[in-house]
């Protein structure tokens, strides 16, 4: 498999490390920090203090649009020139593919670098084909074929972890996401290792090869404050910050436990905590820009805290307050088949389709103006 957390000498091999405190903890720990957005100018300002990696999603995409709307509908009008049988769906997925390729290669210098450690830039599966076995699997293959640092985001829905094994077993590189859980974590990088081994069995390579599984430790926190309004729970608000870091150490737990190669992926900032309490695993941490400038003005002092154990009062709290904690705490707190029915699950998924549905819109407004807004000639 791709190199062991003693083996990161090629972490930020030929960039020109920041002296900052997210600089200091990729210098300095194990631990990778990635962009959370394929957008070129804040990919280079993370490059810029060792980030190793970017992550994309629907909102992200659509965020990406909005920043710069002039160039993208023109990048969809001259698209739609050269491909006059194109829908706007097919339109709407260019546009995405041309999103990442225009990130993709300031990687390259890391994924050379590291072997296929670090250095990738992921791209996320239609979020509406969450059910769909095959057709799920054939855009991710599509996907992984555009670069050779391309990583696929596949959701750890109960049909797309199964999906997880086969494209790994293809060699696609899986980045699971919608995760908020250990369950789904651990399900999905046990289908990974699947994969992983099938490929073994059958002679082909899996030492370029870097799966990563996600948990979104700030959805599942909004999530338990959801439920603290909607229930009328009264609990400590303190504990709360917690919930989500202590879901992910239990994953770390659980996967050097079992033997699994994917790395675990915090994503879902919404603190210092989802960093500075993190510090040290052999992890990822997927960071939008402008947390990435809050924590590197910051006075938090860089030190692992990985193996720091969590306040068992505070766990006490949030076991004795949200039975949905226990569920995404418990390694067996739900099965697969309850993965998409989950709170965060339900929640997330309807936000990437929304997103998605408002990249069509806009693809589509770029195609065919209205006309009660043209300025009059």
């Amino acid at each position: 498999m791709v190199a062991g957390p003693t083996e990161t000498m090629a972490k930020g091999a030929g960039l020109a490390l920041a002296d900052s405190p997210l600089g200091r903890t990729i210098a300095t720990t194990a631990t990778d920090i990635w962009n959370d957005s394929c957008a070129v100018d804040e990919l280079e300002y993370a490059i810029s203090f060792g980030a190793v990696g970017a992550t994309a999603n629907p909102t992200i995409v659509a965020d990406v649009w909005k920043a710069d709307p002039k160039h993208w509908r023109g990048r969809v009008r001259t698209l739609a020139e050269d491909l006059p049988a194109a829908t706007e769906i097919d339109l709407a997925w260019a546009i995405v593919e041309a999103m990442s390729l225009r990130a993709a290669p300031l990687l390259l210098p890391a994924f050379e670098a590291s072997g296929g450690r670090q250095g990738r830039l992921s791209m996320q599966t239609d979020p509406t084909l969450f059910r769909s076995f095959d057709r799920m699997l054939a855009q991710g293959e599509h996907f992984a074929s555009l670069a050779p640092n391309i990583i696929v985001k596949f959701p750890a829905t109960n049909v797309g972890v199964r999906v997880m094994e086969e494209a790994t077993y293809r060699g696609v590189n899986v980045n699971a996401t919608v995760s908020f859980s250990v369950p789904q974590a651990v399900a999905a990088g046990e289908a990974v290792e699947r994969g992983l081994r099938r490929r073994e069995a059958d002679g082909l390579p899996v030492d370029d090869m870097g799966p990563v599984i996600t948990v979104m430790m700030g959805r599942l926190e909004d999530w338990l404050k959801v439920q603290t309004e909607r229930d009328g729970i009264v609990a400590d608000p303190a504990a709360l910050p917690w919930s989500g870091v202590a879901v992910f150490k239990r994953t770390v737990a659980e996967f050097q436990a079992r033997g699994l190669r994917a790395r675990p992926l915090g994503a879902a900032i919404r603190h210092h905590l989802h960093w500075s309490e993190l510090i040290g695993g052999d992890v990822v941490l997927t960071m939008p820009s402008a947390w990435q400038r809050r924590f590197n003005a910051s006075s938090v002092e860089v030190r692992p805290r990985m193996d720091d154990p969590i306040d068992p009062a505070v766990l006490d709290e949030l076991q004795s307050r949200f039975p949905d904690f226990v569920r995404a705490y418990e390694p067996d707190g739900m099965t697969p088949d309850e993965f998409d029915a989950f709170g965060p699950s339900a929640r997330t998924l309807r936000a990437f389709v929304g997103s998605y549905h408002e990249l069509l819109h806009q693809v589509a407004d770029a195609l065919v103006p209205n006309p009660d807004l043209a300025t009059p000639s």
